[in-house]
């Protein structure tokens, strides 16, 4: 007695259709997907039908200057990412037979993450098991979140403005941001400024600084200065920032720790208030429903053990 068509489905489908298709979505086209996978646009084209035919939807809408994902091309995508997730585990997982610890640790990270803190426990973690591997990925911090949620990564990195239900969070450290300026700024060489200087002055920002993200309290900052209504500038990338800070499109925030370097450099001024500036938590989060490699649980505990022994004060950086 043959199977139900629902339960043919997974037997009949071609599994490397499912990567292809999650290829495409996240290239936003055939040809940069086939690009991406080495293969020709043809081919890349045949398997997205194949694959329409196979699940009888609909899954993408290419038009002249569009790329449309429908429903239920959505839908397939977010667990396309979740299989892919789970067999990109399987290397670690199946490393059980040596006496050492092996395996890889993969990080999802925002952008110029710094903490000394980590970087020790990164350290202390190498030298104990010399033949872990470690990749680190920079992405921005939403996307850390379901990376971390659909098992594409080991560990996130990220600021949060609420841990989601399904991931476990833990504050890796805290930093305070400024307001600076570069060189190029008339307030640079200025002998004293006040806040009320600030009046008006164009701005950059973070992707994140919008009501509701976790860098909101950067922009009440700026709404109480009463700089401009609008951003000149945006960007992810804290480096992006910076640029655009020296380059004089805008006063921009950074974290009071990194910029203390160009500070010192002469390449930023900190601008007022230098009190009850904006404190941001930064996360290390992951999956607790992740099939965790033995390198990836004993990391987490590791990193556990050592935020535990070291209270959040010293782990806040800029005060």
């Amino acid at each position: 007695m043959g199977l139900p068509q629902h339960q043919r489905f997974p037997w009949n489908l071609d599994w490397n259709l499912l990567r292809t298709f999650m290829v495409v979505v996240e290239q936003r086209g055939i040809s940069k997907a086939a690009d991406f996978l080495g293969l020709k646009q043809p081919t890349v084209s045949a398997a997205l039908k194949r694959l329409e035919k196979a699940t009888g939807k609909k899954l993408i809408i290419r038009k002249p200057n569009e790329f449309t994902i429908t429903r239920p091309g959505e839908a397939l995508y977010t667990e396309c990412a979740k299989i892919f997730g789970s067999i990109s585990q399987l290397p670690s997982l199946l490393d059980v037979d040596m006496a050492e610890l092996r395996g890889h640790l993969s990080f999802a990270i925002a952008s110029s993450v710094a903490s000394e803190h980590f970087d020790e426990i990164l350290n202390g973690f190498c030298k104990a098991h010399p033949h872990v591997t470690y990749s680190f990925s920079v992405t921005e911090s939403d996307d850390i979140a379901t990376m971390i949620s659909q098992n594409r990564a080991s560990f996130g990195i990220c600021l949060l403005s609420k841990v989601p239900q399904n991931l476990d969070a833990r504050i890796l450290y805290r930093e305070y941001f400024g307001l600076y300026c570069g060189t190029r700024h008339p307030l640079f060489a200025a002998e004293t400024i006040t806040p009320e200087d600030l009046a008006g002055e164009s701005f950059v920002a973070f992707q994140t600084e919008a009501e509701g993200r976790p860098l909101e309290a950067i922009s009440r900052l700026r709404a109480q200065l009463g700089l401009a209504n609008s951003w000149r500038g945006v960007s992810a990338s804290l480096n992006e920032i910076r640029r655009m800070i020296t380059a004089n499109i805008g006063i921009g925030a950074l974290p009071l720790h990194v910029a203390k370097q160009d500070v010192a450099a002469g390449r930023l001024r900190q601008l007022p208030p230098h009190d009850d500036l904006p404190l941001v938590n930064i996360y290390l989060i992951n999956n607790p429903a992740r099939s965790q490699s033995d390198a990836e649980a004993t990391f987490l505990s590791a990193c556990s053990a050592a935020l535990a022994e070291t209270e959040i004060t010293e782990r806040t950086y800029g005060g």
